[in-house]
């Protein structure tokens, strides 16, 4: 890789995002072919799996693997699991609230993400079709 630290976290996310992109698009399809439009199988699926390799990922970094370079980590985390499912994130950044014992914050944050998140995208829909 090139020596400029930005290039190279630059190109770790890029890579990372491409790898992500396109296996939540290719599961999301082999879900749809294969079990329809009755549940949002592939996104529960994506979101599932990719907590497990978030919390997975940054315990082998933090506790296990000590060599995991920042590429590495930009890479997976934010490239990887930034395109694949952000709901990896929410999960990691609720974990980490909960495991600094500050409860209130995660309460907060968790409830208030899910139910702010769901309030926004119908606001999203509302203005939307106010357009037309």
């Amino acid at each position: 890789m090139h020596d400029d630290p930005a290039i190279r976290n630059l190109l770790a996310v890029s890579l990372g995002a491409i790898a992500g992109a396109l296996s939540r698009y290719y599961i999301s399809l082999w879900f749809l072919q294969r079990f329809g439009v009755a549940f949002p199988y592939s996104t529960f699926v994506i979101n599932i799996t990719g907590c497990f390799i978030m919390g997975f990922f940054f315990t082998l970094a933090a506790e296990r693997i000590l060599t995991i370079t920042p590429e590495i980590k930009l890479l997976i985390a934010t490239g990887f699991l930034g395109s694949y499912t952000t709901f990896s994130t929410y999960g990691l950044d609720t974990i980490t609230l909960l495991h600094a014992q500050r409860f209130t914050p995660a309460l907060i944050y968790w409830l208030g993400s899910a139910i702010l998140g769901i309030f926004s995208v119908q606001l999203g829909v509302v203005l939307a079709r106010l357009l037309k």
